[in-house]
Order: structure tokens, then sequence, then C-alpha cells
């Protein structure tokens, strides 16, 4: 795999799309103290999808917050936004301020452990601003994650850090799927925090 460096920012696609990786955005105690935060405050609920006329209920677990009671439609499903606490504002802004976008919104994930993954997809619901960036903040284990090429089926893998960076725009979601692949190796739980924009 062929990395490509904007600055200190590697791009981890060869073509067709930008997926910039930060590292490790805060120290590990920060990283832990907000994983902690985080953890005990946000209003998490199992995630639902409609999956063949089906009602399907998930281990993991999310939530979804923003500037206003936006309303995000996935898998058939839909969230209206809950307001921001004072520890993803605070995320909010650092991931702003090092990465020069903005964000309204943010799609939280829990996974209890390695056995909850995310199957291939692409963020590309139409309630997002078109080829928006999306931040995408891990904190808690360490897990692998995956891009597929739509077209060419090339894929390039990634090792995600605690308070790790990655942000995924221009024509990734158009051109490129991604997932979080399940692994019996990671004992312990990680929160995804996707920040996004919703188009208004």
């Amino acid at each position: 795999m062929d990395l490509f460096k904007t600055g200190n920012v590697t791009n981890l696609l060869p073509f067709d799309g930008e997926a910039h990786y930060y590292g490790s955005v805060m120290n590990i105690k920060r990283a832990q103290q907000y994983f902690d935060k985080l953890l005990k405050n946000i209003d998490w609920d199992n995630d639902k999808a409609i999956i063949y006329g089906k009602l399907v209920i998930t281990k993991r677990k999310v939530a979804w917050y923003g500037d206003e009671p936006f309303d995000y439609t996935y898998s058939k499903t839909t969230k209206t936004a809950l307001p921001w606490t004072k520890e993803l504002l605070e995320l909010k802004e650092i991931i702003e301020n090092k990465t020069g976008e903005t964000f309204n919104s943010c799609l939280l994930n829990l996974y209890h452990d390695g056995d909850e993954g995310m199957a291939w997809h692409s963020d590309s619901e139409k309630d997002l601003k078109k080829d928006g960036a999306i931040g995408s903040l891990s904190l808690g284990a360490e897990r692998k994650f995956l891009f597929k090429h739509k077209e060419t089926k090339q894929r390039v893998a990634i090792h995600l850090e605690k308070g790790s960076l990655l942000v995924m725009k221009g024509k990734t979601q158009t051109n490129w799927l991604h997932r979080l692949p399940p692994t019996k190796k990671v004992k312990s739980p990680r929160i995804n925090l996707t920040f996004r924009t919703i188009d208004i």
C-alpha cells in the first residue's frame, strides 16, 4: 500500500478519494478520560435497521447529537439529534481546529468488544452534505479499519490508535466502501465519534 502525504497528514487512499489519517490528536490519558465520560454520559441506544423488511436490533449502541434536532435516516430508520453535551462540544472543537473543517452533528458508535463490527458501507445518505468531510475519532480499544474500492475492489487497511482521527472527504463515499471487521482479539470496548454535516 502506498501512502500519499500532505504535510504531516497521510492520505490513505491511492485514488478516487481522500481519507486523511492524523494519528493520535490527544494523549492516552486524555483519550481515556473522554472515553469514560462518554460511556457514562451519552444517551446510548441499541442501533436499529430494517433488513429485508425485518427490524433488526444490534448489540452495538449508537447516539446522535447536533446543533439542532436534525433527522438522520440510514438503514431505513430515522434518528433525531439530541443537544450537544459539554464533552462532545470540546471534542468537536479539537477536531475542527485540527482539520479546518466544520461540523454540525455527530453519530457515536459503542462497540462493546471485538465481536461487534460494521459491514461494508458508504456514508452517502441524502441527509449528509455531498462530498462533505466526516471526522472519525477513535477512543478505547484499537481496531483495524478497512476501505474497499467499489470498482477495482482494491483494499486499504489502517490500525486506528486510541485518540486518533481519520477524516474522509471528497469523493471517498462515492468511490469507496469502508468497514470495521469483527475480531476475537479485542475484548474491550471502543467508542467511535463521526462528526458530520447535515445539509440544511
